[in-house]
C-alpha cells in the first residue's frame, strides 16, 4: 500500500511531488517492491510505469533527474519482465543521452545497461531504435563518467547471446572500434575505468567473431602490443591502481588476434617478450590469475614461429620461464606448452633447453595428479629425446624410468610413457 501511497502523492502533483519520488526511489530498492510497483493489479491501474514515464519526460529538470532515479532503481531487478515493463521508456532513455546535465546521462546510460542484460526483448527494441548510432556519438565525450557508462552499456550488449550475428556486425560498421582502440590505448594517461570497460568489449568482438578484418585494418595488433609495452615500462615504480584489470582484457585480445593466421608473426617483437616477463613479476604474488594470460600469449606467440622462440632463448627469458612451472596447474600446463613450442624448433633449441637444468624440473611434474600436465610433459620429453639423444641418458641418469613407469596403467597416458621408456632402454 505504501508504494501506491507515494504513486497518487506524485500523480496528484502535490507540493511534495519531489519529496514523493525521493521515498518512492528509496522504496524501489527492494526487489518484492520493486514487482508490486510493476504487477500489482492496482498499480497497473493507476499506470505505475506510464506515472512515471511522463515525470521522466517532464520538462521540470528536478522532477525529471528523481523520475530518471527512480527508473534506475527499477533497472536493477533481476526478474526479466520488470525489464520488460520499462520497454516504454527506451526510447527516451536513448533521446536523453545527449542529455542537459552529466548525472543525467550517467543515469540514462546504466539503466539502459541494466536493463539489457536482464532482458532480449529490450535489446530487440533498442536496436532498431538507434542505439549503436546513439553509442558511436557519446563514445566522443569528453567526459569520463560518459565513457564509463557507454563502456558499461556495449559491454553488456555484446556479451548477449544474440550479439554475434546481429549486435557485432552493427559496432563494426560504425565509428565504435577505431573509438574502442583510441580510449583503451590511451587509460594509463587518462580514464582507466573506460579503458577497462572497452578493453572488455574488444575481447567480446574479438572472441566472438569469426574474422576480425576491421580491428586488424585499424591496427589493433600494434596498438595493443605498444600499450603493453608502456604497461611494463611502468611497473613496478608507479603503477597506477587497478592497472591489473586492464591488463588482462589487453592480453586475452592480443593472444586472440594473434592466434588468428592472418596475424602470424605480427607479434615478432622481443619487446614484446621482455614486456611479458616483466609484467609476470609484477603481478605473481598478488594477482596470480594474470600469469596464465601471459601465459596464453606467449603460447601464441611462440607457437610455429621460430624468431620468437630463439628470441626467448637468446634474451635469456629461459630461466623466469622455468620458475612458472610450479606456479599454478594451468600454469604448468602452458608453461610446458611454450617448451614444447620451443623444443619443435629442432635440435639447436633443444640443446638450449638442455643446458638449464631442465630434465630434474620435469621428474617431480610426472608425479602431479593432472592428466594435462603429465601428458604435456611427456610430449616435451618426446621432443628432446627426438632431436637430442644424449637427453635419455640423462634423463635415466635421474631416475627418469621409474618416473615413467608409473604411467604405464594411466589409460590416457600409458602409450607415451610406454614409447619413452622404449627409447630409455635402447641401448
Amino acid at each position: 500500500g505504501q508504494v501506491l501511497e507515494l504513486l497518487r502523492g506524485v500523480q496528484r502533483g502535490s507540493e511534495d511531488r519531489k519529496r514523493s519520488l525521493g521515498r518512492l526511489r528509496r522504496a524501489l530498492q527492494n526487489e518484492e517492491t520493486q514487482q508490486k510497483f510493476v504487477f500489482s493489479a492496482q498499480a497497473w491501474l493507476d499506470g505505475s510505469i506510464r506515472t512515471l514515464t511522463g515525470l521522466f519526460t517532464s520538462s521540470l529538470a528536478e522532477l525529471q533527474l528523481e523520475a530518471a532515479r527512480c527508473l534506475h532503481e527499477l533497472s536493477h531487478s533481476s526478474v526479466p519482465a520488470v525489464a520488460e515493463a520499462c520497454l516504454p521508456v527506451t526510447s527516451y532513455l536513448l533521446t536523453y543521452l545527449s542529455g542537459h546535465s552529466l548525472e543525467f546521462t550517467e543515469l540514462c546510460l546504466y539503466t539502459l545497461g541494466n536493463l539489457v542484460v536482464e532482458s532480449e526483448a529490450v535489446r530487440k527494441q533498442l536496436l532498431p531504435q538507434g542505439i549503436i548510432p546513439v553509442l558511436a556519438s557519446c563514445i566522443q565525450s569528453p567526459h569520463e563518467v560518459v565513457l564509463e557508462g557507454v563502456g558499461y552499456v556495449l559491454s553488456q550488449l555484446l556479451q548477449a547471446k544474440e550479439a554475434p550475428m546481429e549486435i557485432i556486425p552493427l559496432v563494426l560498421d560504425s565509428v565504435l572500434p577505431q573509438h574502442m582502440l583510441r580510449l583503451v590505448c590511451s587509460g594509463l594517461k587518462a580514464a582507466m575505468g573506460a579503458a577497462v570497460e572497452f578493453a572488455w568489449c574488444l575481447h567480446y568482438i574479438i572472441c566472438r567473431h569469426k574474422d576480425n578484418v576491421v580491428l586488424l585494418a585499424l591496427g589493433a595488433v600494434p596498438a595493443l602490443t605498444s600499450l603493453l609495452l608502456q604497461l611494463a615500462s611502468q611497473i613496478p615504480q608507479d603503477a597506477p591502481e587497478g592497472l591489473e584489470l586492464l591488463v588482462c582484457p589487453v592480453l586475452r585480445c592480443l593472444s586472440n588476434l594473434l592466434a588468428d593466421t592472418d596475424c602470424r608473426g605480427q607479434g615478432q617483437d622481443g619487446r614484446l617478450l621482455i614486456a611479458l616477463f616483466l609484467i609476470l613479476q609484477c603481478f605473481l604474488q598478488q594477482h596470480p590469475f594474470l600469469v596464465q594470460e601471459c601465459l596464453w600469449l606467449l603460447n601464441n606467440l611462440t607457437a610455429d614461429d621460430p624468431f620468437c622462440c630463439s628470441a626467448l632463448l637468446s634474451l635469456d627469458l629461459l630461466p623466469a620461464l622455468l620458475q612458472l612451472l610450479t606456479c599454478s596447474q594451468m600454469a604448468t600446463v602452458l608453461a610446458l606448452t611454450v617448451l614444447c613450442n620451443i623444443a619443435e624448433q629442432g635440435p639447436c633449441q633443444c640443446q638450449r633447453l638442455l643446458q638449464e637444468p631442465l630434465l630434474p624440473q620435469l621428474l617431480p611434474l610426472l608425479a602431479l595428479p593432472d592428466p594435462e600436465a603429465v601428458g604435456q610433459c611427456l610430449e616435451l620429453l618426446h621432443l628432446l629425446f627426438l632431436h637430442c639423444p644424449e637427453a635419455a641418458a640423462d634423463f635415466t641418469r635421474h631416475g627418469g624410468q621409474q618416473a615413467l613407469e608409473q604411467h604405464q596403467s594411466t589409460p590416457e597416458l600409458q602409450e607415451r610413457a610406454q614409447a619413452l621408456l622404449d627409447v630409455l632402454r635402447q641401448p
